[in-house]
């Protein structure tokens, strides 16, 4: 299967190849950094950040005002799946190739994708993230923004992407996750209250049910 035909760089061309290849050439010579920035570009930093969204979802049931903070947590996980589906969409409508398939002769780190570059499936659920859980919490969403920005980052060290698909994507996921947040945590809070009363409680509360107060 061959990689995906496309466009060259989205605007700022100039800017995005001249940048791309001042990583790139960074990246040829911090060979200690590859192995790192490799397995963070490709895995680490998504599970990193979804490991955060499980931390803040696992401690908000103890809080005094939950189950109504989880939702606010469950839709920056939800928000990164309307990104992810929303970026497909772009992507293919922009048509940009991979920054491989148009300069010879750059390091790349990883194994090369067969879809379009801008912009960043990583970037974009970083973004999401980043976001949800600033919404969420603003000591979660200042961790989760030092996790993504090291995402972004490592996507264009190991040349997968330009900067511009990663700045892109870091703009589609947080809008995704910030307007998504004033239209669907309203109601998803109902959701989460009724479920405090069901046998499902525990995925929205930790604390005990208060007793009810005996009639006068």
């Amino acid at each position: 299967m061959g990689i995906a035909s496309g466009t060259q760089p989205a605007p700022p061309a100039h800017l995005n190849t001249t940048w791309y290849l001042d990583l790139n050439d960074i990246a040829r010579h911090s060979s200690w950094a590859h192995g790192f920035m490799s397995a963070y570009a490709l895995y680490g930093g998504l599970l990193a950040l979804a490991l955060l969204t499980v931390l803040g979802w696992w401690l908000a049931r103890s809080r005094p005002e939950a189950p109504a903070t989880v939702a606010a947590v469950v839709w920056a996980g939800g928000a990164v799946v309307i990104a992810l589906g929303l970026n497909q969409i772009v992507s293919h409508a922009v048509a940009e190739a991979r920054p491989y398939a148009v300069l010879p002769g750059v390091e790349v780190l990883v194994a090369k994708a067969h879809d379009f570059s801008f912009p960043s499936d990583h970037a974009t659920m970083a973004g999401a993230f980043i976001v949800g859980l600033f919404l969420f919490d603003r000591r979660y969403g200042l961790v989760a923004l030092l996790l993504g920005l090291l995402l972004g980052f490592s996507r264009v060290y190991v040349g997968a992407h330009y900067p511009g698909d990663v700045v892109a994507g870091f703009l589609l996921g947080g809008a995704v996750a910030g307007l998504g947040y004033l239209a669907i945590v309203p109601p998803l809070r109902g959701l989460t209250s009724r479920l405090a009363t069901t046998p499902l409680r525990l995925l929205v509360q930790s604390a005990p049910a208060p007793a009810p107060r005996p009639e006068p």
